[in-house]
């Protein structure tokens, strides 16, 4: 079975089931991987060949010889490429998103969001290519100016994770493209078909061959190679904390740069003087939307006592809306992404159970034969040090614990070692400030879910949750793209 570049450039809707990779512009690889449907065990939702470190070789290769005319691009042009690419995610943003429900199982309003989301990441990159860059100081010496200058690292590596697998690579990919870079990217192995659907509006906006290459495979062959290849000057990954921290010992021996956004464990903060509907509402839309499938996704709230009853009540009411389904059938919650990760909520959730909490909400013991559906989960009368209080699950499961105060709640949702996103309910202008600037994350959400964020600002954590060095998103974006150079001109 071959591929060549006509093959994936001329599929629609549903002819585009198999994945490639795009090395110098062309389609390439032997589909020997099989995705299905997590709603649908067994259906077929996409096909995806397993790339060896030949192919990143490959595509390296590829991305060097195209880097340099890139970045000699003037960034109106490379920008103008990267808007192109944004509206032709938007005109085909029906079927993107029903092969993205396919593959990876969220509701198809969250499907045409995500689509959405990609889309602008791009359009808003793009007109970065006419923002102005650099500084123009003052000098102490006499007739000399002294200017700034943005330079791309050449090329970068990116791995990117299968929760948002066409946004997340779209907002690494987009900002290493605008400031001159040639790109590398290992999608998820469970999404290929996201990641390409991005690849392909790159390559049909003109984006040069060489530019943007997709090496699909498993993350111990591809990533490390992608890691430990001398010509990769910086690699941005997005993923569990434990190979992220592997990825910056590797980067770290050779001196190269690395950007890690790595997991969460994300508290809300509700106080007596919240209104506990609205704090459910708050609390739900965090914890079960999306399935909980966000390494921001709220899943531990310390409530005190005052509102603790009518906040729990309120909590069951939302839950009970999010009934998982399949999200081409008008579900409200998505189906889990595999099997594996459905047993992951099912073992927390038991063992959480076991050692003496109660299930409020959910359960832990259904089958998957329908689909790896598994409904909201709230757990109570759970010890602070519990695992399913301070581990990461990464479902729809949220732990609910209470405090005596303020100041008990915010050392709580402090005690943890990720810091990505915070959260607090309450009506106090003194209190929601005093918590934006104790509380240990890198995104603070008063009276909002803790998941979701604009893509003009920048976006990150503390602890285990990232380096903590650069920000995604917004303009700080491109901060890790590029490096500095200042220049003194005399006259």
């Amino acid at each position: 079975m071959t591929s060549t570049a006509t093959d994936l450039s001329t599929a629609t809707e549903r002819d585009l089931i198999t994945a490639r990779h795009l090395i110098n512009g062309e389609w390439l690889g032997e589909a020997d991987t099989e995705r299905s449907n997590p709603a649908r065990p067994g259906e077929p939702a996409a096909f995806s060949p397993s790339g060896t470190a030949a192919d990143v070789d490959a595509a390296i290769t590829a991305a060097t010889a195209a880097q340099p005319a890139w970045a000699a691009l003037p960034a109106p042009a490379r920008g103008a490429i990267l808007m192109a690419a944004g509206d032709l995610l938007l005109e085909r943003q029906a079927a993107i998103a029903e092969d993205l429900v396919r593959e990876e199982g969220k509701t198809l309003a969250e499907a045409k969001g995500e689509v959405k989301r990609a889309s602008d990441v791009l359009r808003f990159f793009g007109s970065l290519g006419w923002a102005a860059t650099g500084e123009v100081l003052p000098s102490g010496l006499p007739d000399t100016t002294i200017t700034t200058r943005r330079e791309p690292l050449g090329v970068v590596g990116l791995i990117t994770p299968w929760n948002f697998p066409i946004a997340i690579p779209a907002w690494k990919s987009a900002p290493a493209l605008i400031s001159g870079n040639a790109v590398v990217i290992k999608p998820a192995e469970l999404t290929p078909l996201s990641a390409t659907h991005l690849a392909r509006a790159l390559q049909d906006a003109g984006l040069p061959a060489g530019v943007f290459n997709v090496v699909h495979g498993k993350g111990r062959v591809v990533g490390d190679a992608l890691a430990r290849d001398p010509r990769i000057a910086g690699l941005s990954f997005t993923g569990s904390t434990n190979v992220g921290l592997g990825l910056q010992e590797i980067l770290n021996a050779r001196r190269a740069r690395v950007q890690l956004e790595m997991g969460g464990k994300n508290g809300v903060l509700v106080l007596d003087d919240a209104d506990p509907r609205k704090a459910a509402q708050v609390v739900a839309a965090g914890a079960f939307g999306l399935t909980g499938q966000a390494c921001t996704a709220t899943s531990r709230v310390y409530v005190t006592a005052g509102i603790r009853s009518a906040f729990l009540a309120a909590l069951v009411e939302e839950a009970a809306a999010y009934t998982p389904g399949d999200g081409l059938e008008g579900a409200k919650m998505g189906a889990v992404v595999s099997r594996q990760q459905f047993e992951q909520n099912q073992a927390a959730v038991r063992t959480a159970v076991e050692r003496g909490a109660t299930l409020l909400h959910g359960e832990y013991d259904g089958g998957t034969d329908a689909g790896f559906l598994f409904p909201a989960a709230i757990l109570t009368d759970v010890p602070f040090d519990d695992d399913a209080v301070t581990e990461e699950i990464f479902g729809p499961v949220v732990a609910v614990l209470e405090v005596p105060d303020y100041e008990a709640g915010l050392a709580a949702i402090n005690d943890s070692r990720y810091g990505l996103t915070a959260g607090i309910c309450t009506d106090s202008l003194a209190l929601a400030t005093d918590f934006a600037a104790r509380a240990q994350a890198g995104v603070i959400k008063v009276n909002r879910p803790t998941a979701g964020l604009d893509l003009n600002v920048p976006f990150g954590g503390v602890k285990d949750s990232s380096t903590n060095t650069f920000r995604e998103q917004g303009k700080s974006a491109l901060d890790f793209f590029t490096w500095g150079k200042t220049v003194y001109t005399g006259v």
